[in-house]
């Protein structure tokens, strides 16, 4: 029986992961993740969170009583982490798209707090009402981590602009510092 459950995961694994198109913006059955200007440059792991129905579309709580569809607060994603839908509890895709919608529903009711009510909030919230991977405990913080441990970066580009911004700080307050320390 687990044998069975392994290659059916892998075989949804393995078309999910066909239909991911970043020049599209297209990301079925995944989270998406961008950095914030400035918030971002000082804590990289620390940025803008969607989720993507099956059939690709970011979804997104971009401020208060506001739902982004397929316009990221942000800008586009660069990094995803592609979820397995077999882990949705009794559904499948059917059940994630309406876990999605129920989340962004809930969410355009809701006043944005940037520390905790959030982007990763809405996320969590979806995870939790599909039961992903049968749990109902999935929360920012959880997300934030596995996000950056699991995820993927959606190009080079995407790579550097996580991280370059944070780079040049860490190389310019080194310089200042060295170059205070030996005067």
């Amino acid at each position: 029986m687990a044998d069975s459950t392994e290659k059916e995961s892998a075989k949804n694994y393995q078309i999910a992961s066909e239909r991911i198109n970043p020049i599209a913006g297209r990301f079925p059955h995944c989270i998406v993740w961008t950095p914030i200007p400035v918030l971002s440059w000082l804590f990289p792991l620390i940025g803008h969170m969607g989720i993507c129905t099956s059939t690709g579309v970011i979804r997104d709580f971009a401020g208060p009583y506001f739902v982004s569809e397929d316009n990221m607060a942000f800008g586009k994603p660069t990094k995803y982490w592609m979820l397995d839908v077999s882990k949705v509890y009794a559904g499948g895709s059917g059940a994630w798209d309406s876990a999605v919608h129920d989340a962004s529903e809930e969410y355009k009711h809701r006043m944005h707090n940037l520390c905790c009510d959030n982007c990763h909030s809405h996320v969590a919230m979806a995870l939790n009402l599909m039961r992903y991977d049968d749990s109902a405990s999935w929360n920012m913080l959880k997300l934030c981590l596995l996000l950056h441990l699991r995820g993927k970066n959606i190009s080079c580009a995407g790579f550097l602009k996580t991280w370059l911004p944070f780079l040049t700080l860490v190389a310019v307050a080194a310089t200042v510092a060295l170059a205070v320390h030996l005067r």
